[in-house]
């Protein structure tokens, strides 16, 4: 089903130099701000304490936060757990005093403002269950690019792999860019975020790469660039549609989805808008230039070589 079907190609191959430009620009700023300002981690990767707490009426954020920052906790991170009532503090790892001291004394400032408040749990993470959530999170990003190469290589070719693998990375480095240049909070929610940016963008560009394999195949006397462009203006109607649902939802769960998921759809949506540009206009001029052709796809075909042993 069609609902935006285009039928004149549209030439993108020919902007490609330019989206080249305006792509290796974004992605150096992306890792200038990663590299100088570092990127904000949470407690999840730094170590610290978390506690719930529960009023009987609907907290007040603002009034939280100050009660904190007058004993000298002005670092803490306050925001709504569910509902109106239940309230989530976030407190960094602070020399000197320990989970249970931190604990108490928030616990003790908070019920001086409001004594009918309730602490419902204390949680804390290490600095080094910090350090070892940090490294696999590392690590689970380098087994998914791993993992996209080897997929894509065994299902197209090599140059379709690094061309998605560069558009993949380009998705991920413009994320984190995001994140270091705001100074939002980077925990294991966007992680999840950024890996499932991965396979959302990596489908993408399968989808693409698949028609442009086609093409090649039934456009034998077409060159390589209006080719391209036939299979990214055949293929629009579904990413329009795919794109704006997707989009929809996680659009939804930035505004209505409250303080916990914030930072997860804010890089679901950065995700989503960068990963359809750089499917088209940084995937595709690559394998282009890497030398993408009839002769690697079209004679892959076993019919192709019917064709041509009979000719």
């Amino acid at each position: 089903m069609e609902f935006f079907r285009v039928k004149k190609d549209i030439p993108f191959m020919k902007y490609s130099k330019i989206s080249a430009v305006v792509s290796t620009t974004v992605f150096i700023l992306a890792v200038f701000f990663i590299v100088i300002r570092g990127l904000n981690l949470g407690v999840d990767f730094t170590g610290g304490t978390m506690m719930e707490v529960s009023y009987p009426n609907a907290a007040n954020i603002d009034d939280i936060r100050q009660t904190l920052r007058d004993i000298d906790l002005e670092d803490a991170q306050v925001q709504n757990f569910g509902t109106e009532e239940d309230v989530l503090i976030r407190l960094p790892i602070r020399e000197g005093l320990s989970i249970a001291e931190i604990s108490e004394k928030v616990s003790a400032a908070l019920k001086l403002s409001n004594n009918l408040m309730e602490v419902k749990r204390v949680e804390s993470v290490g600095s080094q269950v910090g350090d070892e959530l940090y490294e696999k999170g590392a690590l689970a990003v380098l087994f998914v690019f791993i993992g996209i190469m080897l997929y894509l290589t065994m299902r197209f070719e090599w140059r379709f792999a690094i061309a998605a693998i560069v558009a993949n990375m380009h998705d991920v480095i413009i994320i984190l860019g995001f994140f270091a240049f705001f100074q939002w909070e980077f925990n294991l929610t966007v992680l999840a975020a950024v890996l499932a940016v991965l396979g959302y963008s990596v489908n993408e560009s399968v989808v693409v790469f698949d028609r442009v394999r086609e093409n090649f195949r039934k456009m034998r006397k077409t060159n390589v660039a209006e080719i391209i462009n036939n299979a990214i203006t055949r293929t629009m109607s579904r990413t329009i549609m795919t794109h704006l649902s997707t989009q929809t939802v996680v659009v939804s769960m930035l505004i209505f989805g409250g303080e916990i998921l914030h930072n997860f759809a804010l890089a679901l949506t950065i995700g989503i808008l960068f990963g359809i540009y750089s499917s088209i206009m940084v995937g595709c001029p690559i394998a282009m230039w890497l030398g993408t052709n009839q002769t690697n796809l079209a004679i892959s075909n076993p019919e192709s070589k019917k064709e041509n042993t009979e000719v």
